[in-house]
């Protein structure tokens, strides 16, 4: 099986092994080099063949005999959702390219989709706890047992476009709208999820400057999330193009624009929390910002996507606490730009932006989402879990082939009874001779105790 995620900022492919009754494996992933499929707007033929390498990729993994039968799915997320605002023909277009060349393939191509925000987050979450093995475990008693709700895992997703929160809350969803009810192995989970489009790494850096080229009325903006001494000129038509940015253009955008860094992080922070509209929430212990209803977080998350590449690019994904991240990335911000292009030398359009990633990642956990020192160790910022790359095209697939089913794997269970049997057999007799081996060491040593005293000689 394979699915493809046509997102804002990358595109990869996932090819999965099936397994009876626990559902897909993921084998293998497949990341298109380039920006994402949305980009292609104005060359949707382009988005088609952009496809092409990772799916040869995909087919290699499946014995050529099972090509027909393999199924493939395509699921497009925030970019694409932003392109069908902004020019809902230049989204079908693209649709139309990559439908054409993924229905020539030699497999079961079963068609493309537009994935709403509650639907991705909500998929990242299934993902997550499937190949952690939190939604369902086989006791003792050779049956299959919810674990303890407790051991569910929130899951924190971002990617360009838009950023995703999804957790089972402490007691009941009071916004319908924000609850996403799923039924896995016969259990039942209601869980909180909840998407903010424009609030993904790349369209909240557009916003980001965006703000700062209103504020400074000028051509020259003085950015204090870029490091000092670094420089840049760009078009400025480009900025304002996404929906995303809401602030006023000048009037002229056949001009470029010209950025220099500051390197101040205090300032970045200022900056990035005007982003946000926390006034909205005040006084509300169930609100995260912008009027969005959230309960408080509880529990453990993994941290995954943006989250986890930007701050693994700073050395933060090794459970530092909350101190040292915030004077890490600060430290990191205020180094020199000649510095750090040294040091990463060709990577100079990525790594100008973890500084404002960083704090951008830090405001929207603790001021956002309601994160706290107390709570910070129960974040884990992870490319991977349970040995399977983290996202929601895993709980895609297993969502539309119906591999997690509804009810509990009955069959499954009774297949395993006997092996199940035989285990507690054996654990029985193993225990028996462990303590019989035990009674029979204690007779010896009496044994020796009582003839040295009685001076009888020792055998």
């Amino acid at each position: 099986m394979r699915t493809h995620h046509l997102g804002s900022t990358t595109s990869p492919t996932q090819a999965h092994s099936a397994q009876p009754a626990l559902g897909p494996e993921p084998r293998a992933e497949c990341c298109l080099s380039g920006p994402g499929i949305s980009s292609y707007a104005s060359n949707p033929e382009q988005a088609g063949e952009s496809l092409r390498g990772c799916l040869e990729e995909a087919l290699a993994l499946v014995p050529e005999d099972q090509h027909q039968e393999t199924p493939m799915f395509l699921g497009a997320t925030a970019g694409m959702r932003l392109l069908s605002q902004k020019n809902s023909s230049q989204a079908e277009d693209i649709f139309a390219a990559v439908t054409r060349v993924l229905g020539q393939a030699p497999v079961d191509f079963r068609g493309a989709e537009l994935l709403a925000g509650k639907d991705e987050g909500a998929l990242g979450w299934i993902t997550v706890n499937y190949v952690l093995g939190s939604l369902v475990k086989y006791s003792f008693s050779g049956e299959w047992i919810q674990p303890p709700e407790g051991t569910l895992v929130g899951a924190l997703d971002m990617g360009g476009a838009s950023t995703q929160i999804t957790f089972v809350p402490g007691g009941p969803i009071l916004d319908e709208s924000t609850q996403a009810t799923l039924h896995l192995y016969g259990f039942e989970h209601s869980v909180y999820t909840h998407s903010y489009l424009c609030f993904g790494r790349d369209q909240m850096l557009n916003r980001l400057l965006a703000a700062l080229v209103q504020s400074s009325q000028a051509l020259r903006v003085r950015h204090p999330c870029y490091h000092s001494g670094y420089q840049d000129t760009l078009p400025l038509a480009t900025l304002f193009e996404s929906p995303c940015v809401h602030s006023t253009a000048p009037p002229d955008l056949t001009q470029n624009l010209t950025v220099e860094g500051t390197g101040n992080p205090g300032a970045c922070t200022l900056a990035i929390r005007d982003l946000f509209n926390f006034s909205s929430c005040t006084g509300r212990r169930d609100c995260a910002f912008d009027g969005v209803y959230q309960p408080p977080v509880q529990g453990q998350f993994y941290a995954f996507s943006n989250f986890y590449r930007t701050l693994h690019f700073l050395n933060l994904t090794s459970g530092q606490p909350l101190a040292t991240a915030n004077a890490t990335i600060w430290e990191f911000c205020q180094r020199p730009w000649k510095l750090v292009e040294a040091a990463w030398p060709g990577q100079q359009r990525w790594v100008r932006d973890h500084c404002a990633s960083g704090l951008y990642i830090l405001t929207l956990l603790l001021h956002g989402y309601g994160f706290s020192e107390d709570t910070w160790p129960s974040l884990e910022f992870r490319k991977q879990a349970g040995g399977a790359d983290i996202g929601w095209t895993l709980g895609y697939m297993l969502n539309l082939t119906s591999m997690i089913p509804a009810q509990a794997p009955a069959q499954w269970r009774a297949q395993s009874r006997s092996i199940w049997a035989a285990s507690v057999v054996f654990a029985v007799l193993t225990l028996m001779a462990v303590l019989a081996a035990a009674v029979a060491q204690l007779l010896w040593c009496q044994e020796r105790h009582g003839s040295h005293s009685s001076g009888r000689p020792q055998p």
